[in-house]
């Protein structure tokens, strides 16, 4: 599947978060004032996936004073997304996507390249969905570290 880029209407969903709830983006981005940020990570729990988690979770609020919902996807369990925030006290819904259905229809499940070996797995990426259910911004391989940082001047948020 293509990636999605700003004006492309952004796949719904419908998955169960940590707490076995289901989240749908038709929610997420209708409970906002300007919309909601879909970030996508490959594992919960690894160094850079905690690093980025963190970091959405320490800029949660001024995100939220500026009308953005936050929302991470991730093709573990949601046992594993259960232990992942939990552990690091995040805030805000950790969804299942197991059979990366969602992650296909949003371009984040391709070939990627890691130590000189080629693999699928989760293209790490974030995806800012208007209440409209519009993509304002969309970010394919973005690197952990910095990242949150990054999209809030990208946002005005700061």
């Amino acid at each position: 599947m293509p990636q999605l880029a700003a004006g492309d209407r952004a796949p719904d969903f419908a998955l169960p978060d940590q707490d076995d709830h289901t989240v749908t983006l038709d929610d997420l981005r209708t409970s906002t004032d300007r919309g909601v940020i879909v970030y996508f990570y490959p594992k919960a729990s690894t160094p850079g996936c905690t690093k980025e988690a963190c970091d959405f979770r320490d800029s949660l609020e001024g995100l939220k004073a500026a009308g953005y919902a936050v929302v991470g996807i991730s093709p573990d369990p949601v046992t594993a997304q259960a232990t992942f925030s939990s552990r690091h006290g995040l805030p805000f819904p950790l969804l299942s996507d197991a059979d990366h259905a969602v992650m296909e229809a949003w371009g984040v499940w391709g070939e990627k390249k890691n130590y000189g070996k080629v693999y699928t797995g989760v293209i790490r990426s974030t995806v800012v969905v208007a209440p409209d259910g519009t993509v304002t911004l969309a970010q394919y391989n973005v690197r952990a570290t910095g990242h949150v940082k990054r999209l809030r001047a990208a946002l005005g948020v700061d």
